[in-house]
């Protein structure tokens, strides 16, 4: 049952990383294309579109770290996802065209910001360390025997600081 809670947080976290990252990415892309100083230098707490864009990018890293991070949550939520975005980068190093035609809804900001992760290498990297739960082996196991092993020790400590009587 955890692991298919795990598929199903994997396919909200592949969407969190299209609409979310690809979205604040291309925001912010936009600001540093301009090759202006973002905020004319000043604040960028009244820039309203940076604001947005780098809310977005920290929510979408936040759920991707969350995913990797909690030892009770399948290695499937953030491992599915990174490996997608691992495989897109190989089908981009193979052949550009096929993985851009790939993308969907290119006409929009989600897909343009997508294909720019995706030609910076940013999606490569990113689905790098999203598979690292994969190969960390208590993440595939059930989360009570951590709980069994733990209490072993505690009794092993226990035993250990019991005076042995004397006779």
């Amino acid at each position: 049952m955890r692991h298919l809670f795990g598929i199903i947080l994997a396919i909200v976290m592949a969407g969190a990383v299209f609409f979310g990252g690809a979205w604040g990415y291309l925001r912010l892309s936009r600001v540093a294309a301009a090759q202006v100083l973002p905020a004319n230098g000043g604040a960028l707490i009244h820039d309203k579109n940076m604001l947005l864009g780098l809310a977005a990018l920290a929510g979408t890293g936040l759920l991707a770290g969350i995913l990797m991070a909690a030892p009770r949550i399948s290695a499937l939520a953030a491992g599915l996802p990174g490996l997608l975005l691992l495989a897109w980068t190989g089908v981009y190093l193979v052949n550009v065209r096929f993985a851009v035609d790939l993308i969907p809804l290119a006409s929009r900001d989600y897909g343009a910001g997508f294909k720019a992760m995706l030609e910076s290498g940013l999606l490569g990297a990113a689905g790098l360390g999203m598979m690292i739960p994969l190969f960390v082996p208590s993440r595939w196991r059930r989360g009570g025997s951590a709980a069994v092993e733990s209490a072993d020790a505690e009794d092993y400590v226990a035993s250990l600081t019991t005076p042995v009587p004397q006779s």
